[in-house]
């Protein structure tokens, strides 16, 4: 799916530490049930194969949920164990479409069969990726315009240059947006302890700082936590249960960044984030290029989790074209919850074949 250029509202070029995005392959999934209900999940293509992520579906997943009942989805979700090859993130694709087509069967919105009622919008954070400092300006001040009340941007090899845009951002909206800075584990332990009092000498606080060292480096976070005043959030390691459930063990961070497709579905996030508020810590949902399936999905979570405390990442306003229907609405910094049956929203099915690939093709053809 094509991501529309800066200037044209969107956010492509959107640069990170590993990459710059223009495009973005995803996978969706179809559950089709007996009586004729269509239920609609969605991930990220796994290591940018659509064929593995179609054989791993296909073959490890389809069948065992093939003569289920539809009610089953604890069950089923329950159901796989693979030591050696993580399964999560496809179940999580899976697991959202059976809650999509459940809801339409029982005519109830997925936030009302989670016990729902909590928002009817959600404010979320807008991202933006690597830029210059003068770019960095521009862009944060049409944030602001736009009702966002949080800024979310990459970070890179220079520390130092990453300080300064946050710096022209604070400045250029006289400290109006909060900012989460995210390294995607792309810093050494002594850059981010510099990075994160560098912003405190110029009396600039994140919201927090996002995963900036590698996952599994067990004792990294918890020194960062005692010598800096930034809050420290943990995000690709919350992609590893036991990972997050050591964090909180240790009080290590005090944010967690979780992602319903990784942690296997709605019922396996909702596992994570009991987790987190046990332990006394934010919690927030990440964003990965989301379509709309995935990103209504994020908004009934938010609509029936008390514990989701800090608006969502989103970047639903960045693309260039949709799958849906009706597109969902970015409106001063919030989105409605979509209030139909299951996910609330229709794909448009002609969108899709647009967009097809076959599934030997590189995802990063999309």
């Amino acid at each position: 799916m094509p991501v529309a250029p800066l200037e044209e509202g969107g956010l492509a070029p959107y640069s990170s530490n590993h990459d710059e995005v223009e495009t973005v392959g995803r996978t969706l999934v179809r559950v089709e049930t007996d009586d004729g209900i269509t239920g609609w999940g969605e991930m990220l293509t796994a290591m940018q194969s659509p064929s593995v992520t179609k054989a791993v579906i296909d073959d490890v997943i389809a069948p065992e949920l093939i003569g289920r009942d539809l009610d089953e989805i604890r069950d089923f979700v329950a159901s796989f164990y693979y030591p050696y090859v993580k399964t999560r993130p496809f179940l999580g694709a899976v697991e959202t479409a059976l809650w999509d087509a459940l809801g339409k069967r029982r005519g109830a919105s997925v936030s009302e069969l989670l016990g729902g009622g909590l928002r009817e919008t959600v404010d979320v954070a807008y991202c933006l990726g690597m830029l210059s400092e003068d770019e960095s300006r521009r862009y944060a001040a049409r944030a602001l315009e736009q009702g966002f009340d949080v800024l979310k941007t990459k970070a890179g090899p220079d520390w130092k240059a990453d300080v300064d845009r946050i710096r022209a951002m604070h400045d250029e909206t006289d400290g109006e947006l909060e900012f989460r800075l995210d390294p995607n584990q792309g810093w050494t332990v002594d850059e981010a302890v510099r990075a994160g009092a560098a912003l405190e000498d110029a009396g600039i606080y994140l919201q927090y700082l996002e995963q900036p060292c590698r996952i599994d480096s067990y004792g990294t976070y918890e020194r960062l936590r005692q010598r800096l005043r930034q809050p420290i959030a943990a995000n690709e390691d919350t992609y590893f249960p036991r990972n997050l459930y050591y964090l909180c063990e240790r009080s290590a961070v005090d944010v967690a960044g979780v992602d319903l497709v990784p942690a296997g579905g709605l019922l396996g996030v909702r596992e994570q984030i009991a987790v987190a508020e046990a332990a006394g810590i934010s919690v927030t949902h990440h964003n990965g290029f989301d379509l709309g399936i995935k990103q209504a999905a994020v908004l009934h979570l938010y609509a029936s989790t008390p514990a989701l405390t800090l608006a969502p990442d989103s970047v639903y306003y960045g693309w260039a074209d949709h799958v849906l229907e009706d597109p969902l609405e970015v409106e001063n910094g919030a989105i409605r919850v979509p209030d139909g049956p299951g996910l609330g929203v229709s794909v448009d099915e002609a969108a899709v074949e647009r967009y097809r690939v076959e599934s030997g093709r590189d995802a990063s053809g999309c």
